[in-house]
């Protein structure tokens, strides 16, 4: 069992005051000071021993365990000698201070990260707490130690695999480390307690970041012992010669901790990981540290507060769950400072990041709890913004980025010019990471108008003008906010457009970021019918070859089309329709499936005096439609037998709209040969690229199609048709079915010569095989 702190701690946790004298000196009187012995006579013949154990252990060149070990001990027996008679500066006279902790140091280092193999841990992490209990470790040499001592120790496989190995040795060294650590703290001068407990605290931290679990649990077991050590003494107290600035937090005697938020929210986020040894040493970590932000920042319950007591009560009886992450968020939030409560916002957002966080959602909730309080948790908006900005990219959990931008958003309704301002000066300012941030701020109308409204003003700022040349053009960012200002009107905007023309200018990413702007902006009807200015400079984004940036040109268009009435929609749908043929093959199924969509309301938005040239674009439109509905994305399918079902509506074919109504989808490419036969070569043409096709369904149907098509053709050959090539297709159901198509077409052409007209029972058993066999 791990020995418990005295009751009351050393007076080091105290402001120190001079001891009173039992007979105080009278003035100008002269105390001489004794000089120290350098004979060692003070010293009993065990610590004479261990002094020469010392100094020939730093003069040998080998050294083996037996020499390590007595290193060590010897440590120990002088430390607690020079304690004991109040000499510890005869340390520096016997052997030098830096020469102990260098070697205790390196024999940590040497010992192996894989087994125990000796004592020497326990032994060397004893020696850095007799050390420290005799203030003999020189300045700035603890964290060193420590450091070393947790990398030695905390690396070690995990408990459970140390089979053949003395695992009491193994206990016997975590206990030991918890005895170094209570010394280390208690024994630490009052001017320097809360730095000393902030650089551990922050060692620990970087190790509950570890992917190893037994790393991160053993980690957690450590700040679960400090923990206990500040919750258990509500009198201990740091010595503070200035006093307290306004804004530092609050904390009674003095005892700073500055990660203390970024320590609870790790915390908050291991209690709910899956490896139960972690979950149930961080648990115990926060009731401790629960106990001391109750001790230290109030002397009574707030009155609203005593369900947060009695709830995170319950939960701390059996000490193996929390009641939620949120919920444990919103209960120590009462009692933190507004600096702290950002950063376990930070905290939260890079765990969104980190692998050894298996679990997401507590994060997300820990976010979700915060923008429901954004009064007293967005305080720090700048802060806020670095860390979306470092984190944004690495985040690939979907609810994870969902709750960050929901987070982005709920800043930029609040605080626009914060937010504008911080992101303009992000490093580099037109990285990844930033536009991405722009665009989900552009995502969103009332975001997006009061970002435009900023970045006007702050374009008015010289300053502000060479930097902003930098991060955004200003000719994107003036039209933008001209088509935003609800008292500009349309001939205004289209003079400024047509002088800049700044679509046609940008590179590609920022290009993405106006477009969505357009499409937020084109929500709003009075603002959609300014874009028709836009309208040649968009339809040329759909041959980018990008598909985020089609994807979002395509938005604009179905925003534009649905504000208009069919006169004014008519001009722009009759020039998208020849445009958004190409998009039907793409490799995206969203983007095949969306431009799909869109093509059929462009045909319903068509007035009759364009239906004319509309129906021309159409006739060149079936056969991709036909074919994309054998599409593998079911999604895809249905969008092209309905957009199928318009062109026939809008053609008035009326055998083909009964096809289609009826489902009777292995006659339609027979209607389309029979209803147009003049145009049997170009469909055999226009088919050839889909034998190409990446889905074998797509594939098959092309195959099916030419057999048809090419019936009333001179020449028939499979060259010409690209038939041949299909025999060796991957898909052994392609390969058949073009076998089967080029023996049917050569038969034909030697029994009756050229034909003039296909016979209807053979055309009709080739357009059924094989799709009734998949039906049966």
């Amino acid at each position: 069992m791990a020995e418990r702190p005295p009751r009351r701690p050393r007076v080091a946790w105290e402001a120190r005051a001079p001891q009173e004298s039992s007979s105080p000196l009278k003035p100008y009187e002269v105390c001489m000071v004794q000089p120290l012995q350098t004979d060692g006579s003070w010293l009993a013949v065990c610590e004479k021993e261990s002094v020469r154990c010392i100094q020939a252990f730093l003069k040998s060149t080998e050294k083996d365990e037996a020499q390590k070990m007595r290193f060590l001990q010897s440590i120990r027996t002088l430390c607690r000698a020079t304690r004991h008679k109040g000499l510890s500066q005869g340390l520096d006279v016997f052997c030098p201070r830096d020469e102990l902790a260098e070697n205790i140091r390196a024999l940590l280092q040497e010992e192996p990260r894989d087994h125990l193999r000796t004592a020497v841990r326990q032994q060397a992490v004893l020696a850095i707490a007799a050390l420290s209990s005799a203030e003999a470790v020189p300045e700035g040499q603890t964290i060193p130690l420590l450091d070393a001592c947790f990398s030695s120790v905390f690396c070690l496989p995990p408990k459970e695999d140390m089979q053949g190995l003395d695992t009491s040795l193994y206990h016997k060294t975590l206990h030991a480390m918890d005895t170094m650590l209570q010394t280390v703290v208690l024994d630490s001068p009052a001017s320097s307690l809360s730095k000393e407990l902030q650089s551990i605290l922050q060692m620990l931290l970087t190790f509950t970041k570890s992917p190893s679990a037994a790393v991160r649990e053993r980690a957690v077991g450590r700040i679960g012992m400090l923990s206990y050590l500040l919750a258990s003494y509500s009198s201990l107290e740091a010595w503070c010669p200035f006093g307290r600035e306004d804004d530092s937090p609050a904390c009674h005697g003095g005892i700073h901790i500055p990660i203390l938020g970024e320590l609870l929210g790790r915390l908050i986020l291991l209690s709910f990981c899956k490896d139960k040894e972690t979950s149930r040493a961080a648990l115990h970590a926060l009731h401790h540290l629960f106990r001391f932000l109750q001790q230290q920042r109030c002397s009574a319950w707030p009155e609203d507060n005593l369900q947060h007591q009695r709830v995170w009560g319950a939960a701390s009886i059996s000490c193996h769950s929390l009641p939620s992450t949120s919920a444990t968020t919103r209960v120590f939030g009462k009692y933190l400072q507004s600096l702290e409560r950002t950063d376990i916002i930070l905290t939260a957002i890079e765990a969104m990041t980190d692998a050894s966080i298996s679990d997401k959602e507590g994060a997300s909730s820990m976010l979700d709890e915060a923008m429901k309080d954004p009064n007293s948790w967005l305080t720090d908006v700048p802060k806020i913004m670095s860390g979306i900005h470092g984190s944004l990219e690495h985040i690939r959990v979907a609810p994870a980025r969902h709750s960050v931008d929901s987070l982005l958003l709920l800043l930029t309704n609040r605080c626009p010019r914060e937010v504008v301002k911080s992101l303009l000066k992000c490093s580099p300012p037109v990285d990844s990471a930033a536009l991405a941030m722009w665009e989900v701020m552009f995502s969103r109308l009332q975001p997006l108008e009061k970002v435009l409204r900023e970045l006007r003003i702050e374009l008015r700022n010289q300053r502000m003008r060479r930097l902003f040349s930098t991060v955004l053009e200003d000719t994107c960012i003036l039209q933008l906010t001209l088509l935003a200002a609800s008292d500009v009107r349309a001939k205004e905007f289209a003079a400024t457009y047509n002088l800049w023309r700044s679509l046609r200018h940008q590179s590609l990413e920022m290009l993405s970021l106006v477009l969505q702007g357009l499409v937020t902006l084109s929500q709003r009807p009075e603002t959609a019918r300014k874009m028709r200015v836009l309208l040649e400079d968009i339809v040329e984004t759909l041959e980018s070859g990008n598909e985020d940036i089609q994807m979002k040109a395509l938005l604009v268009f179905r925003n534009m089309l649905g504000h208009m009435r069919r006169q004014e929609a008519s001009p722009i749908a009759l020039q998208l329709a020849e445009k958004l043929l190409p998009l039907f093959n793409h490799e995206s199924s969203q983007l095949r499936e969306f431009s799909l969509r869109l093509f059929r309301e462009v045909m319903q938005k068509v007035a009759w005096r364009h239906k004319r040239q509309m129906r021309k674009n159409v006739r060149q439109g079936l056969l991709p439609l036909f074919f994309r509905m054998s599409d593998q994305s079911q999604s895809v399918a249905k969008a092209s037998g309905e957009a199928l079902l318009a062109a026939a509506e809008l053609l008035k074919w009326k055998q083909l709209r009964h096809l289609l109504q009826t489902q009777q989808t292995w006659r339609i490419g027979e209607c389309l040969v029979v209803q147009d036969r003049s145009r049997a070569e170009e469909y055999c043409h226009q088919s050839l690229p889909y034998l190409k096709d990446a889905q074998a369904t797509v594939r098959e149907a092309a195959v099916r199609f030419i057999g048809l098509a090419a019936r009333p053709l001179r020449d028939q050959s499979p060259e010409k048709l690209s038939l041949k090539a299909l025999e060796k297709d991957v898909e052994p159901s392609v390969c058949s079915l073009a076998s089967q198509t080029m023996l049917i077409l050569s038969s034909s052409q030697e029994a009756a010569g050229i034909r003039k007209r296909p016979a209807s029972g053979s055309t009709r058993a080739l357009c059924c095989w094989p799709c009734k066999a998949r039906e049966r």
